[in-house]
């Protein structure tokens, strides 16, 4: 009987040991993706109004876009991650879920940006006409 409840035992103190490591491990990748994230964000906002001051007016109108944009997506970073610190099974998915709005932001922004630069240009050569 006694092997029989030592077995027990140690099985459920290594299921839970597992599972603390693998939250651990997820809580840490997710740490480290979601701050990747936000020095990108902080660097494409530098980058949209570094190109704001130099290129032309109508750039004004896309960097606002841009910062807004940028301020919703990292507050809800900032919100998700102090959420998924306090429930630790939620860590994964709430970061996929960050993941794939910063993703599909950031394609969002290189496009306005590509955009924003033609439609720049080609003002200032119909102007120049």
């Amino acid at each position: 009987y006694l092997s029989i409840y030592l077995s027990i035992y140690l099985s459920i103190y290594l299921s839970m040991l597992t599972y603390y490591l693998s939250v651990c491990i997820c809580m840490y990748v997710s740490v480290y993706v979601c701050m990747y994230v936000s020095v990108y964000l902080s660097v494409c906002i530098c980058l949209s109004v570094c190109m704001c001051l130099y290129v032309s007016v109508y750039l004004y109108v896309c960097v606002c876009l841009f910062v807004s944009v940028c301020l919703y997506v990292s507050v809800y970073l900032s919100v998700c991650l102090s959420v998924c610190m306090r429930l630790s099974i939620c860590v994964c998915l709430s970061v996929c879920v960050c993941l794939s709005v910063c993703l599909s932001t950031s394609v969002y922004l290189s496009l306005s940006i590509y955009l924003s630069i033609y439609l720049s240009i080609y003002l200032s050569i119909y102007q120049v006409k």
